[in-house]
């Protein structure tokens, strides 16, 4: 027969062991419970400024405080590599047509009589001609440049327009130029010369027919860019074909105002310019409405 302390200790030792499996099984189901409810609600401890929860604690922000201004230095080094590579390029044309100057001078000038009236005349017409000649062959390059530098602050859809037009917006340009170079400078030349032989003695110095050569070119080579920038501001909801009918007229009176800026003060060479003016506007509500329609079929499919 067994000892009576003995028998109390053994019921004691069950008794705490039992205890001891129940606090597991507890501790287990409350592990299970809790697991449960993290997995049911998502993990925002934390809310922000306006009350909204979030994931980032009061003390951190979700950029480090020196990655503004990383991003800036780096967007400035990616525009001074831009320009240099744009001065490097249009100094280089700029030498070379320089240096050649003598062999299209004749194609310049038309043959023209023209007149200097001093030494410094002859240098600074040289240089002009020279700088809007290196200027109109860098364009094309000088466009590659300016879409790397915006390229990565484009949307798809600016991007994608972008590069899908830049070859007709180079086409347009220089298509401008051509226009103005045989068709206005020649005709709005003869024109003023032959109206001013009437009264005058007409001698024309190199540095305003440089000037007026310019004029007659330049201005006509970006108006040309006219359906490009309304096919752009279409693609961005800016633009539609119903408000181009709708301010038609008042259309036609700021390209003729535009037409009297950027030409000699005569109706002659402004209708020259108003003309293509008026058509390339019309071109644009025909390519506007084309490509709304097209968007519209598409969405429809």
């Amino acid at each position: 027969m067994k000892p009576k302390n003995e028998d109390t200790h053994n019921r004691a030792s069950t008794e705490d062991q039992l205890n001891q499996k129940d606090a597991e099984i507890t501790a287990e189901l409350k592990s299970e419970a809790l697991d449960e409810q993290e997995q049911k609600t998502p993990a925002v401890p934390y809310t922000d400024e306006n009350g909204y929860p979030t994931n980032i604690p009061p003390d951190r922000s979700p950029e480090g405080p020196g990655d503004d201004e990383s991003n800036l230095v780096e967007h400035l080094t990616e525009l001074r590599k831009q320009l240099i590579k744009s001065v490097a390029v249009f100094l280089l044309f700029f030498v070379a047509t320089f240096s050649t100057i003598n062999l299209w001078f004749s194609y310049v000038t038309r043959g023209y009589k023209l007149i200097v009236l001093s030494p410094m005349e002859v240098v600074s017409f040289y240089t002009t001609i020279s700088a809007a000649l290196a200027f109109g062959l860098s364009v094309p390059f000088l466009c590659h440049f300016l879409w790397q530098f915006v390229k990565p602050g484009l949307t798809e859809k600016e991007s994608r327009f972008l590069s899908l037009y830049s070859p007709v917006i180079f086409l347009l340009f220089a298509g401008g130029l051509a226009f103005g170079y045989f068709v206005v400078n020649p005709l709005s030349y003869n024109f003023l010369i032959t109206l001013g032989k009437m009264n005058f003695d007409v001698m024309v110095t190199a540095q305003e027919y440089a000037r007026f050569l310019l004029m007659t070119t330049m201005p006509i080579g970006l108006l040309f860019e006219l359906p490009v920038v309304a096919l752009f501001l279409s693609a961005i909801g800016i633009l539609t074909s119903g408000t181009l009918k709708k301010v038609r007229k008042w259309s036609y009176i700021i390209l003729a105002v535009v037409s009297a800026l950027i030409t000699p003060p005569d109706f002659f060479s402004q209708l020259i310019i108003l003309i293509p003016m008026i058509a390339l506007y019309e071109a644009s509500i025909f390519l506007v409405t084309r490509t709304e329609r097209r968007v519209a079929e598409a969405d429809a499919v």
